[in-house]
Formats: structure tokens, C-alpha cells, sequence
């Protein structure tokens, strides 16, 4: 069979070559072509695109780079024409990947089109569940409550199991590339620049304040692929020897005693690891509109009461949801403080932290994946 991925960021690269690999083990004979990065590549998928010119995030990004985006969908269209795949497999990156399932369904009927990690529609923009079901013909989500939200609009979606905790199960199997000083504080302020710019200046100075009392801790911050040194150390203090910067985010969890970490998949990453943290999250306007800005997120935005993965897979809440007005140097401080000194709370928190596996299970999502893509489009 021939397979056209798509893929926008790192991680969707990421988890597209994991894909990828278990595809060609279950069909030697599979040519794979797609957008995507030097994962993908090298896991044997030809590019007609790479994904640094397609990771456009935010309404302003992509009015400022509109003419890139147009070529993208305009390159996309011709290569799915001129190599006629027999599956299309979206992976995340929602605002190119919906647009291309309807494309494809309207130019190329024939071709099956699979949504492999879909939107978080339990989350946010619920009614984009319609355009997955209509344009898809398979959902294999990454959250074992998925399917039973798609079950109430009357849509089908398998679980196949979680890529985050897949790279972990194998990052985990092998020694850190990197030794950290100990004991340590990470830091880990997002992906996006713009949410990086809003979040990291407060993170390190609670960092800062915890390091007063607990002088012997160093700090270190997590940087995000593709974006450059320089701009982290515009955030950052210019002289401070306990500070770290590294791109080694694994390394640094496994060693950490406690984090500090920007709302979204580094979450879940964390807590898989066992390291104690809290979530923060900014959110614009929050310190002057405070609680309604909260309220209205709980409304639109949470899922069962809670906003981070780890609370929502959970049921209940096992680590400190800081976001809004709640998003301040003290209250982030005074959680870091009492995970690090008081034990009793610290180690109740590691054992909210160590059901999560269970709570995922044990499927290898990429391999799962396979199996039900080549079981259901063959």
C-alpha cells in the first residue's frame, strides 16, 4: 500500500515515524511519502515537504506568513494527486489537517483517510467532531476516555494507546545522556514562543525564591526544538551559574526533584516520570478580569473540572492547576516549597502520579495503530 503522512511539529514527527516503522513491519512492501521532518525521513518516508515551513501557530503567525501557507495546502494537493495513496494518515496539527481530510475526500474518494492523534475536541471547539467524523473514515485517539465522547455524538473513535508514554517506556530503558547537578528544580515553559515569553520570567523567579531557602538546589529550563538559544537567554537572568539551559527535557525529569511546568503534553511527560510538579498557565487579561476569566475556561474549556492532562486522565485532582490569576511567582513558590519539604504530601502526589500508566495501559500506540489501519483500510 502506498501511505501519505502529515505531520506539522516535532512531536507529530515524532510520533508519524514511530507509525511509520510499525507500518513497514506489518507491510514490507509499503511506500510511505508525506510532510513532516527528519524523523520521518529517516524512518523511510520520501518528503515533499519538511514541517518547519508548515508550524505556523497562532491567528498573527499565520497572517504574517499567508502565502507560505496557501503553497503548503497548494503542495499537499498536488502531491496527493500525483501519488494517489491508498490511505491518508493525519497526525495532529488540527488547522492544516482538517482542511486536508475534507480536500481529500472530495478529490480523492477512493483513498481512506486516517486521523492518528485527532484533535482535542473533549477540550476545546467540541463541534470540530462533526468535520473528523464526516471527513474520516478511522479516529484512533491517544486518551483512553476519547472514544466514549465520541460515542456521545454518535461517532466511533478507538484507543490505541499513548505515544508520550511509549518514548518513555524507551527513553527509560537506557542511561540519561546527560548528568544533572542534584539536587534540581526544572523548569519547563512551553513550546510557543509567545507562551514561553508570558510564562518563563515568572517561573524562574518562583525557582529563584525556592533556591533562596534551598540554596544548595540549581534550576534548569527545558529548551523547545527549533527555537534558538539566544531567545531563552533574553528571558533569563545574564549571570547566574545555578541556571541551566539544555534540550535534554527527558534527561532533566529523570533527575529533577521538582518542576515547574507550562500546561500541555509536558505535563503528562513529567508526571510519567515520577517527578513532583504543579502546572502553570497563562492566560490573557486573567489579572484583570481574575475569576470570571477562570470560570469561563471551566466552562469551555475544562474537561470534568480539570485542565491538565494529568488531572483529567485522573479523575481528581493530584497536581496544583496555578493558570489565570491563579499564575503567580507566590503561589508557584509556595507549591514548590511544600513538594520539596513536606513528605507526607510529596510522596501522595508521586502515587497519584505513578497510577497514570496503569490508567493508559499497556498498548504500544504505534503498533496498535498499525494493526487497525492496515486491518480496516486493506
Amino acid at each position: 500500500m502506498k501511505y501519505f503522512l502529515i505531520a506539522g511539529e516535532a512531536s507529530g514527527d515524532l510520533h508519524a515515524s514511530n507509525l511509520i516503522r510499525s507500518l513497514r513491519e506489518r507491510d514490507p512492501q509499503g511506500v510511505f511519502v508525506g510532510m513532516g521532518g527528519e524523523k520521518m525521513r529517516g524512518a523511510g518516508c520520501r518528503l515533499v515537504q519538511d514541517y518547519k515551513e508548515m508550524a505556523f501557530m497562532g491567528i498573527v503567525a499565520v497572517l504574517k506568513n499567508l502565502g507560505k501557507v496557501h503553497r503548503n495546502f497548494r503542495i499537499a494537493h498536488e502531491a496527493l494527486l500525483q501519488e494517489k495513496p491508498d490511505v491518508v494518515i493525519l497526525i495532529d496539527y488540527p488547522s492544516f489537517n482538517l482542511r486536508m481530510a475534507r480536500w481529500c475526500k472530495q478529490h480523492l474518494p477512493q483513498t481512506k483517510v486516517v486521523y492518528y492523534i485527532p484533535p482535542k475536541v473533549w477540550a476545546w471547539k467540541s463541534w470540530r467532531v462533526h468535520q473528523i467524523a464526516r471527513y474520516t473514515d478511522l479516529v484512533l485517539g491517544i486518551f483512553p476516555f476519547e472514544p466514549a465522547f465520541y460515542k456521545r455524538y454518535g461517532y466511533s473513535c478507538l484507543y490505541v494507546g499513548n505515544p508520550t508514554m511509549d518514548c518513555i517506556r524507551e527513553a527509560q530503558k537506557t542511561e540519561p545522556q546527560t548528568s544533572f547537578p542534584q539536587p534540581l528544580i526544572a523548569v519547563l515553559p512551553g513550546s510557543r514562543k509567545n507562551e514561553i515569553s508570558h510564562c518563563l520570567p515568572d517561573m524562574i523567579q518562583a525557582a529563584k525564591e525556592v533556591q533562596r531557602t534551598h540554596p544548595q538546589y540549581r534550576i534548569a529550563v527545558t529548551a523547545a526544538p527549533g527555537k534558538e538559544d539566544t531567545f531563552y537567554h533574553s528571558l533569563l537572568p545574564e549571570t547566574d551559574n545555578s541556571l541551566l539551559l539544555t534540550r535534554d527535557t527527558y534527561g532533566v525529569l529523570r533527575q529533577a526533584d521538582v518542576a515547574i511546568v507550562n500546561s500541555g503534553t509536558a505535563t503528562l511527560e513529567t508526571a510519567l516520570f515520577g517527578c513532583p510538579l504543579m502546572a502553570v498557565y497563562h492566560i490573557a487579561a486573567s489579572r484583570f478580569f481574575g475569576k470570571h476569566v477562570v470560570d469561563l475556561f471551566k466552562h469551555y474549556i475544562f474537561h470534568d473540572g480539570y485542565f491538565t492532562l494529568v488531572n483529567i486522565l485522573s479523575g481528581k485532582e493530584v497536581i496544583k492547576e496555578l493558570i489565570a490569576e491563579q499564575f503567580t511567582v507566590e503561589n508557584i513558590t509556595k507549591e514548590a516549597t511544600r513538594l520539596i519539604d513536606d513528605t507526607d504530601y510529596r510522596n501522595s502526589q508521586i502515587a497519584g502520579l505513578q497510577q497514570l500508566s496503569a490508567i493508559l495501559g499497556g498498548n504500544c500506540a504505534a503498533d496498535t495503530a498499525a494493526e487497525t489501519i492496515l486491518k480496516t483500510c486493506v
